[in-house]
């Protein structure tokens, strides 16, 4: 049977209830986030990226790439960038309706997933206005959630995991975190990890993938010291009963040597990458795993006829300036100038959407080894018959052993450390 063949089949039977009431005529193949996960586990040793949306253009050019690679593909904005405080054009809201038009326009054949990055809960006052949001975010078509409680203690994670998860559809793909990131401080350990996902099995709750802080930061790095590949392993290792595959988080700090050895060594199916993608949409120059480089003076380098236009850039860079915002800060360029990007000519806005899909293509291919992702996919909606994949593992712990009152005594036990103070939103 040719894949097309099979695409048309799961067509029918894969796509999510939420996203067939949205789009009752579409032919984009939009799934839970458990499709891709499953399917690079079908692979083995391959992960594929979670392309962070912060823009049109850099959708745009993640899609082209992804079915160049025949890869399974995941779609993703964080909540500090398009939530209800945001700083990007692309929402919550709006990033399946994006992603479905484009897969629809170019004929896209590969499975994608839409994925609520970072649903941030800083302390239990946040958890009310959750209740709200969260159920409104699969009502527009997200497909896949990260509930982050890492901010807050080891038991207030947990407890505030259980309430939440209650909101989140058995057939969507569910990530949680435990240790913010913040690069070689705080970092995760095996018993925190442990006690998260226990936590959770207890109530028949299973993971689709956790993410850590291993050693790797958001945003822009000062250098590639990043992940800690046998950390990773060793607290995957310990999971692994549990079926919990990992989510990387910053990863556009970290060479390709890193990142393959994480695809290679570690239970890794998922690669948030976010920075890298703006910064090569825009033309800055970047080393081959995403990373800016700077000139003398320690300012972004444009490559001329790259990305936007070299007066759009002049104006970025004059409203950044005028703002005080340091490189780090450029993301917060994406919602005021993302009219004006996609006013540009049609020359320029295809020229920035093919430099992302280069560099995703490459990343797809020769860094995480998700090439051919797409048929495993399509392969594992066929075999279930249904867009609901079911959990990779059942209850293993006894809930009686996870009431609140023993959630808060063994959280009192564990030798956990938080890290500095500061802003981890993304």
């Amino acid at each position: 049977m040719s894949y097309i063949a099979d695409f048309e089949k799961a067509l029918e039977v894969g796509r999510p209830p939420n996203i067939r009431a949205l789009f009752p005529n579409s032919r984009a193949l939009i799934v839970s986030g458990k499709v891709i996960d499953r399917a690079m586990l079908r692979k083995g040793k391959a992960m594929t990226m979670a392309a962070n949306g912060r823009s049109h253009l850099v959708i745009r050019g993640a899609l082209m790439a992804a079915q160049r690679a025949q890869a399974a593909l995941i779609i993703e904005i964080a909540r500090s960038e398009g939530g209800a405080s945001f700083y990007c054009a692309t929402n919550y809201w709006n990033m399946a309706r994006q992603v479905d038009a484009l897969c629809n326009e170019m004929a896209i054949t590969i499975p994608v997933a839409i994925h609520a990055d970072h649903y941030g809960i800083k302390s239990p006052a946040d958890l009310p206005f959750a209740r709200t949001e969260i159920p409104s975010l699969f009502d527009a078509g997200i497909t896949s959630i990260a509930i982050d409680a890492s901010h807050m203690l080891d038991d207030d994670n947990l407890l505030a995991s259980l309430e939440l998860n209650q909101l989140i559809p058995s057939w969507a793909g569910y990530e949680t975190e435990v240790g913010e990131i913040k690069g070689s401080a705080g970092l995760s350990s095996v018993d925190e990890a442990l006690f998260l996902v226990q936590g959770l099995n207890a109530h028949n709750i299973f993971p689709d993938w956790i993410a850590l802080n291993n050693g790797t930061s958001h945003g822009l790095e000062a250098s590639d010291q990043g992940i800690q590949v046998e950390l990773t392993g060793e607290i995957h290792a310990a999971l692994a009963k549990y079926g919990v595959s990992g989510a990387q988080h910053g990863t556009s700090g970290n060479n390709s040597d890193r990142l393959r050895a994480i695809a290679s060594q570690t239970r890794t199916t998922k690669a948030n990458v976010a920075t890298a993608l703006q910064m090569i949409s825009w033309g800055v120059e970047v080393n081959d795993y995403g990373n800016a480089i700077f000139d003398s003076n320690g300012e972004f380098i444009k490559v001329l006829g790259q990305g936007v236009s070299e007066d759009l850039w002049d104006m970025m860079k004059a409203y950044a300036k005028d703002k005080g915002w340091s490189k780090g800060n450029y993301k917060s360029l994406n919602a005021p100038f993302e009219n004006r990007i996609m006013g540009q000519p049609k020359e320029i806005r295809e020229r920035m959407a093919r430099r992302v899909s280069d560099f995703v293509y490459t990343m797809l291919t020769q860094v995480f080894n998700a090439q051919g992702t797409a048929r495993y996919a399509v392969e594992a909606i066929l075999e279930a018959g249904s867009y609901d994949l079911g959990p990779k593992a059942g209850r293993i712990e006894s809930p009686e052993d996870w009431t609140v009152e023993k959630i808060r005594a063994r959280a009192a036990t564990l030798c956990t450390d938080k890290g500095p103070a500061g802003d981890f939103s993304d």
